[in-house]
């Protein structure tokens, strides 16, 4: 036991003596590196200056209003990106890879996604992206339209598979807003998502006409209750309208309706005095006595 603990601790010294060791040689080679760069940036700097008409038009370069421009130096990425306009280079030790900044977008292609419920959807949408980092947009990713267009396809089946259906059909914008949080995350590559919109929800053949005719059901429910309430405000319309009829009135109105039937020959009305309904109703007299 007693060897194994020496050979672990000795296995640990060595580890850090080693990583120490890796540390101080690389930062030498940084310093010399360093030394070397400027060394050779100063004597470019010289032989531009002594032959100043004829290599100005190679260390000149322009950049629009809407790009920036990442010089590398030797392989080093020299601070801040420059841009717009005018600005000197060294041509035989810089490279440079121009940045556009404009708001640039893609759509994402149609994606089969499983809703919380279980529905099965085909759903689109674009993207709308803009680069505010170019030196983290050259140096972080290789791929930064291809990164970002996977990270939103991700990013849209996840959103879209933690919600219901029904939230997906009503709560499109408040779905949006959540995918444009997660894409936040892209803001380490140098590019800002500044939008995203759903444009397309396909939904399966049978689902459709499921949901058609569950609408047209309950429009109909709400067609006949609509009807019926309409009937018993009439009824009690009509029996409050009867309640106060006086008999010479109700005699008055019973008149009307005779006059207001149709003449035809096949309808027969017979004229029946009022006055002998009393001998087959006499709960009536009884109510009109009282």
């Amino acid at each position: 036991m007693s060897g194994l603990n020496r050979v672990g601790v000795c296995s640990e010294e060595f580890d850090t003596e080693s990583a120490q060791t890796f540390r101080k040689d690389g930062g030498r080679r940084t310093g010399l590196l360093d030394v070397m760069l400027a060394a050779m940036t100063l004597l470019s700097a010289a032989f531009i200056l002594l032959t100043f008409p004829l290599t100005a038009w190679r260390c000149v370069q322009v950049v629009q209003e809407y790009e920036r421009a990442v010089i590398f130096r030797l392989g080093r990425v020299v601070r801040g990106a420059r841009g717009p306009g005018l600005f000197w280079i060294i041509p035989w030790l810089d490279v440079i890879q121009t940045v556009d900044l404009r708001t640039a977008s893609f759509n994402i292609l149609p994606q089969e996604v499983l809703t919380a419920d279980g529905v099965p959807l085909k759903v689109d949408a674009v993207v709308f992206y803009r680069v505010v980092e170019p030196s983290l947009w050259v140096t972080r990713v290789e791929n930064g339209y291809q990164a970002t267009q996977t990270l939103a396809q991700t990013t849209l089946r996840a959103t879209l598979g933690a919600h219901t259906l029904t939230d997906v059909l009503t709560q499109r914008r408040s779905i949006t807003e959540r995918m444009e949080e997660v894409l936040l995350t892209s803001r380490q590559w140098g590019v800002q998502v500044e939008r995203v919109e759903l444009k397309d929800l396909t939904l399966p053949v049978s689902l459709q006409r499921c949901m058609a005719s569950e609408a047209e059901a309950a429009r109909r429910a709400r067609a006949e209750m609509i009807l019926a309430e309409g009937e018993v405000k009439a009824s009690r319309a009509l029996k409050e309208a009867a309640s106060g009829l006086s008999p010479v009135a109700l005699q008055l109105r019973y008149l009307q309706s005779l006059s207001s039937v149709p003449s035809s020959a096949s309808i027969v009305v017979f004229c029946f005095p009022t006055d002998l309904l009393d001998m087959f109703f006499p709960h009536q007299q009884i109510s009109a006595g009282t």
